[in-house]
């Protein structure tokens, strides 16, 4: 069935159940960035293959919704003729909905894929036109979806305490102090990760996020409800959850919800969906919309969490080495293509006997691909790596100890002046993020400009944030804490950045129909001791173990600080990796690492 016939398809169910249009967000229930196949609606409805964005359709006309990240790849995917293309966050959903509707139309949306803010920006933008928002009970698309999977069945697994630092019964216990500080009764963690993290489990139904399909009701005296298929649960996670975790079937959690008459409940607004609350809410709860209280904890990485990412970190770096080594000599002679390079690398991290998973699906881009940031490859698009291009992979590995995120630029042959003039200016920024120092409680977004600053002096920049948070064999995109700029979508980095948080420092520069360029590592923040300071002052420490390409770089572009760090960086990866490597990747290594 063409992507044409299935809008065709829903158009006729959305009249068949009286509603004028319906908004498709690419979500799931716990309002996840990957999710699992049977929640891929976008997807399968249009052909986008990015991980943000949203649809909305009408009976005569439909748009797609995506930010500067897929401007190039919604367009390579998505038929012009079926989809109009709208730019976030310049405009929006509620925003279009509230120029295109008419009077008396009936906008369908699904309760358990949108948060209360977005039903409420939409009914508000809708009932301005005289219109209507429409709660669906059955998602039209799955009425349509003839072939569509089914959730996993995947069962949980334990993460052992010595990997999480800490035991499930102890953070449950932190939360019911938060919740008793709140005057709250209970919280609802709906996010996949969170729930991962307080019951020190971890699963498979979500590609890429080690995470089960779940809920949790974490009461105030630390017991805890959990919502969940049965066949999951084995005798051992059953012996790790203890008599203090409550069982229950998923198709259960909907129910539950109102039995709180009389309570206060937390439901955090922006991970859960707008049919929580509303459950709660039905029930005679009072819903405290305050942030789930794991994401802060997890996002601060304990003694044992940082210890696994550094173990991690090696394993990886010497597996993206012989990756590498396997580019500059296989790549030139012809005969490769963006997925014979990825599954190269998946082989070379395999080889470790400790993948878990990759982090995120691999972007092998090379020449023009390489300029959609978030380029996914297909069969389809799959392309030759030839001379004269340069080969981008942003790429990650989840181990039980930790999770990677890693991104180089190789040249297939002789690069040109420019090319070596952008990598060297998108390797200053980096370098100027990577040695910041800034006072305690700095947001992310006031250090976001560091790493534009040698762009920017040209006349240059990307559409993308600087850093995003990463979790400890969990989500490669964790909040809170993030590097963006104001105009990024979703708004200004506004969390204040604390030492033990992980991110990703990743400048880039993209030329459309021609090359992109992103290099990026895994950074700690971590204390910085100055004397005289009257300030608590913090810094970054750089995890990721990996030489960044030297043919790239203009030396006279760099100042002489500047080529201190990349000469310090290269010696720090070639003392901890040449251990782990032998033969022709060893020497590569050492050759790459020689100072500039």
């Amino acid at each position: 069935m063409s992507h044409s016939t299935r809008l065709s398809a829903l158009r006729a169910e959305l009249a068949a159940q009286g509603l004028d249009g319906f908004v498709v967000p690419l979500t799931d229930e716990h309002m996840s960035e990957y999710v699992g196949d049977y929640a891929q609606r976008l997807g399968w409805l249009t052909g986008f293959g990015g991980s943000a964005g949203s649809a909305v359709v009408l009976a005569e006309k439909a748009a797609i919704f995506t930010d500067g990240r897929y401007t190039l790849q919604v367009r390579e995917q998505v038929s012009g003729e079926d989809y109009a293309y709208i730019p976030v966050p310049q405009d929006s959903v509620a925003g279009w909905l509230g120029r295109e509707t008419a009077a008396g139309q009936r906008i369908g949306y699904d309760p358990w894929l949108h948060t209360r803010q977005q039903v409420a920006d939409m009914a508000a933008a809708l009932a301005d036109r005289e219109a209507e928002l429409v709660a669906v009970t059955t998602n039209p698309i799955d009425a349509v979806w003839t072939d569509r999977p089914a959730p996993s069945s995947a069962v949980l697994t334990v993460q052992d305490d010595a990997v999480a630092g800490e035991s499930s019964a102890a953070k449950r216990a932190r939360i019911g102090e938060w919740l008793a500080e709140q005057r709250a009764d209970a919280v609802v963690l709906s996010a996949l990760d969170s729930i991962a993290w307080a019951l020190n489990v971890r699963g498979t139904d979500v590609a890429h996020t080690p995470v089960a399909l779940s809920y949790a009701i974490v009461h105030a005296d630390g017991e805890t409800d959990l919502f969940i298929a049965p066949e999951k649960i084995t005798p051992e996670v059953r012996a790790h959850l203890g008599n203090a975790v409550r069982l229950h079937d998923r198709a259960a959690f909907e129910g539950y919800l109102t039995g709180f008459a009389g309570k206060r409940v937390v439901a955090d607004p922006e991970r859960a969906v707008a049919a929580i609350a509303q459950g709660l809410e039905a029930g005679g709860a009072k819903v405290l919309a305050l942030r789930d209280p794991v994401v802060l904890t997890k996002a601060i990485k304990n003694p044992a969490e940082i210890a696994g990412h550094r173990a991690a970190s090696v394993r990886d770096g010497a597996a993206m080495v012989r990756f590498l080594r396997w580019v500059e000599s296989e790549c030139p002679k012809g005969g490769q293509t963006e997925l014979s390079a990825a599954a190269q690398l998946l082989a070379c991290r395999e080889a470790t006997e400790l993948l878990k998973d990759t982090s995120f699906s691999t972007i092998s881009a090379t020449g023009a691909h390489g300029a959609s940031p978030h380029y996914h490859v297909t069969e389809e698009s799959n392309a030759a790596i030839e001379l004269g291009q340069l080969f981008l992979i942003d790429s990650g590995g989840q181990y039980q100890d930790g999770t990677t995120d890693i991104t180089r630029v190789m040249p297939i042959g002789t690069p040109t002046d420019e090319m070596r003039d952008r990598f060297t200016r998108v390797l200053k920024g980096h370098i100027g993020l990577a040695t910041a120092v800034f006072p305690d409680g700095t947001l992310g977004g006031h250090l976001d400009s560091l790493a534009r600053r040698p762009l920017w002096e040209v006349g240059l920049d990307y559409a993308h944030g600087t850093g995003h948070g990463v979790g400890a064999y969990l989500s490669v995109h964790e909040g809170p804490q993030r590097i963006a700029a104001p105009n990024y979508p979703g708004g200004a980095a506004m969390e204040p950045l604390r030492a033990g948080m992980m991110l990703s420092n990743e400048p880039g520069y993209y030329k459309a129909g021609e090359y992109g360029i992103r290099i990026e590592n895994l950074v700690l923040v971590e204390p910085r001791q100055i004397a005289g300071a009257d300030r608590d002052m913090l810094g970054f420490e750089t995890l990721t173990l990996c030489p960044i390409e030297r043919t790239l770089i203009v030396p006279e572009l760099l100042t002489a600080e500047e080529r201190e760090w990349l000469n310090a960086y290269h010696a720090r990866v070639a003392e901890i990796l040449a251990p782990e490597l032998e033969g022709a990747d060893r020497d590569w290594l050492l050759e790459k690492c020689v100072a500039i």
